[in-house]
């Protein structure tokens, strides 16, 4: 069985906009599909994230698939080098993921994502336990640079797609995401065949 996990963003919620939208298209699809809701949202903290992952996703395998988005994707990422060497995973997507971050206004804003920003992932843990990667990304997102795009083809494999005018993709603001969709799918059915 196909296993889905949707993982929301900084200040994000799985009931809202494209979160809810793609999670109940799955569901008509027959996938079994979890959309997280992860610690403090407001306040998100890599170990807290991190863990809530591993408690939550068990037993993950190449029919385990993950889709995050914003700072969702980092922790995916970070929940994936924490893995034995001998799991893999199906697949992930990213949406709006970030290692740099720019048009930060507040100061709170900074020391949030500070860690996240500097402490170090080591790639060459993450990469092989990915069958497959894709990470959409908007030419006009306001806090990610479009050059991060270039660090998860490079470093994680990732088929990158950069849509025109989408902004961040903020769940209350994004009805619908069907290039994510449509991607999952692909994903799915390639896995079949392996």
């Amino acid at each position: 069985m196909k296993k889905v996990f949707i993982i929301h963003g900084w200040d994000g919620r799985p009931d809202k906009g494209w979160l809810r939208w793609l999670k109940n298209e799955l569901l008509k699809k027959g996938f079994k599909v979890k959309s997280l809701n992860m610690p403090n949202p407001d306040i998100p903290k890599i170990n807290s994230w991190v863990s809530h992952l591993k408690k939550i996703i068990k037993n993950p395998n190449e029919n385990t698939f993950l889709i995050a988005h914003s700072i969702g994707c980092q922790a995916v990422i970070r929940y994936i080098e924490s893995l034995p060497n001998n799991i893999k995973i199906g697949g992930v997507i990213f949406v709006a993921g970030w290692f740099n971050l720019q048009n930060l206004e507040t100061d709170e804003e900074k020391t949030i994502s500070e860690p996240w920003i500097k402490a170090p992932i080591d790639f060459n843990k993450v990469k092989p336990k990915i069958n497959n990667a894709f990470a959409l990304f908007s030419d006009n997102d306001p806090w990610v640079p479009i050059s991060d795009s270039n660090i998860f083809k490079e470093k994680l494999g990732a088929r990158i797609v950069i849509e025109k005018d989408k902004g961040h993709y903020i769940e209350n603001i994004t009805k619908e995401i069907p290039v994510v969709l449509n991607e999952l799918l692909n994903m799915t059915k390639d896995n079949l065949s392996n």
